[in-house]
């Protein structure tokens, strides 16, 4: 077997719905199941569960991971689950696991529920950090089927510099097990004083952008193409943003892959401003892969 998928609980009901997301996914590449909860967590889960210290924690923790591994069981009789609870928290806990995953798979920020709140900002932390595939569950509450993960497509946002990107290959691996085409998207955006009549810039500056965007698109994935020849892609060139272009594509897609944007800065690194806008706003998975 390969390298298991590790799903982060909180027992919240987003990170259930990441458990029932994660047990598909390592159904679907026939690895284990490794849950985690960082019991750290307790300090932020007492505003919304109040307990008493000490043996009422202990028991809340058990709940939690063992609620987590009967759900996984339930769906997927068979599979190997193992679980962990570590006393440390969760963003360092996530980033350990992620190392060691072949995906990391959180739930996403949800509305009005302080735990959601907090799940949503350590999604964050831990895919502007970790070094590999973190999957945001999103957009899957309301359509069980997309969490099944049959049908629709795998939707890649194409990279800026497409050369050797992982995000590229995941995303062919990912459609190539599922069956699905793969929709690539690459979004162009003339800079406003590129106009035709600029002395500096010849020609159609736009016409100019769109077929670099073309360009980027057929090297990003000359190779990866190659290797799985049985995946159907679908090419879509887009005038204007790119997290609008993603977000437009995510409406349809079982899973949106896109490569993390990593500026850095004196506050470390953290995710760039299409993933964190894809991560709040998708409507479907969202997968970061670095």
């Amino acid at each position: 077997m390969g390298r298991p998928i590790v799903v982060g609980v909180d027992g919240s009901e987003s990170s259930l719905q990441a458990v029932d997301w994660a047990v598909d996914e390592a159904e679907l590449h026939a690895v284990p199941l490794h849950v985690v909860y960082a019991s750290l967590w307790q300090r932020y889960e007492r505003a919304v569960f109040p307990t008493s210290p000490g043996r009422t924690e202990q028991i809340l923790t058990d709940v939690l991971v063992v609620t987590a591994a009967k759900r996984a069981g339930r769906r997927c009789p068979g599979m190997t689950i193992t679980t962990e609870v570590v006393p440390a928290g969760p963003v360092p806990v996530l980033l350990h696991a992620a190392h060691k995953a072949s995906a990391l798979v959180l739930g996403s920020r949800g509305r009005g529920s302080t735990a959601e709140l907090l799940l949503g900002s350590v999604s964050l932390a831990v895919a502007g950090r970790a070094d590999g595939p973190v999957i945001v569950v999103r957009g899957v509450q309301d359509d069980p089927v997309a969490a099944r993960l049959h049908g629709r497509r795998v939707v890649l946002g194409v990279p800026e510099e497409p050369d050797g990107s992982a995000a590229v290959r995941f995303a062919f691996r990912e459609a190539d097990r599922r069956g699905v085409p793969l929709e690539a998207v690459r979004a162009w955006h003339p800079h406003a004083y590129e106009t035709t009549d600029h002395a500096l810039v010849p020609g159609e500056p736009a016409e100019v952008h769109r077929r670099r965007a073309v360009e980027a698109w057929e090297t990003a994935l000359r190779a990866p193409a190659a290797e799985f020849p049985d995946v159907e892609v679908r090419q879509r060139i887009v005038e204007g943003r790119a997290r609008t272009a993603l977000l437009d594509a995510s409406a349809h897609a079982a899973l949106l892959v896109i490569g993390a944007q990593r500026p850095g800065g004196r506050l470390g690194p953290h995710t760039g401003r299409v993933t964190h806008a894809v991560l709040h706003h998708a409507a479907c998975p969202v997968g970061v892969v670095p």
